[in-house]
């Protein structure tokens, strides 16, 4: 019965961050470029009271066993980069990937960070940066006379000047692929970081290598959230939180019983 206290415990406390991942999840349904995170669970330890496969005679073993678990827990909560919805906006420096591929930004740190929020903005220098300040890289400027700003599924950033027709290249954008993003460190403010996971990026140029994606010009891209999955994991977790407390409080009520049984 102490096993199963503790089993049910640890159910407990793993419906609990389940719950937490949801929560955070649901709290950035309108986060733009947000990925949701999946909980993953496993088992814990088995105390084996007969082992699968042992000896039960000179020519028969044991066809199934007798293996006791204790309990579960989490063991991690996977990042799924699946594409989120395009929102049209009327700000041309508004931009998504439409592949697999990440801005990348130098953070005040001077690191190199990851995102795939795409709502840029221009600095008192006419930087390219994001909503915190921070550069692109590499980094495009923009004069402040500039007028029809275009950034081009390539990745070419141009502009047009007063009383000039042609335009002028102010820089080009580069993405960055990763072998898997799922093993990307979230940094906060739609950033992340790699790590031995994720690998190494391979910056290249939008729409060109395979997979990276092209730039589209006046959109954002939504978190991939799904309010309404996440509303029925809410609901399985909790179902399943109950269960775990009903087991806690049925080996209590036995252990009552068996303490009262020196005084019968």
């Amino acid at each position: 019965m102490i096993r199963a206290l503790f089993s049910a415990a640890s159910g407990m406390t793993a419906q609990q961050l389940n719950v937490d991942n949801i929560a955070h999840n649901l709290a950035n349904a309108n986060t733009a470029g947000y990925k949701t995170r999946r909980a993953q669970f496993q088992d814990l330890l088995y105390q084996s009271m007969i082992q699968p496969g042992a000896s039960a005679g000179q020519q028969t073993s044991i066809p199934t066993g007798l293996q006791l678990g204790l309990g579960t827990r989490a063991s991690s909560n996977e990042i799924l980069f699946t594409q989120g919805n395009f929102a049209a906006t009327e700000n041309p420096m508004d931009v998504v990937i439409q592949g697999r591929g990440f801005f990348q930004v130098r953070t005040t740190n001077g690191e190199l960070a990851y995102t795939r929020a795409g709502s840029f903005h221009t600095d008192r220098d006419g930087n390219m940066v994001t909503s915190d300040g921070d550069p692109l890289e590499p980094q495009i400027t923009i004069p402040s006379d500039a007028q029809a700003i275009t950034i081009a599924p390539d990745g070419t950033v141009s502009y047009k000047q007063p009383n000039q027709t042609a335009s002028q290249i102010a820089g080009q954008l580069q993405l960055a692929l990763f072998a898997n993003p799922a093993g990307l460190d979230g940094l906060g403010k739609n950033l992340y970081k790699p790590t031995d996971a994720s690998g190494d990026p391979q910056v290249g140029q939008p729409g060109g290598q395979e997979g990276i994606g092209a730039l589209l010009q006046g959109y954002t891209e939504q978190s991939n959230v799904s309010v309404v999955e996440e509303f029925i994991n809410l609901i399985v977790s909790q179902r399943a939180y109950e269960a775990n407390s009903k087991v806690v409080k049925a080996a209590d009520e036995m252990y009552q019983q068996v303490n009262n049984l020196a005084t019968r």
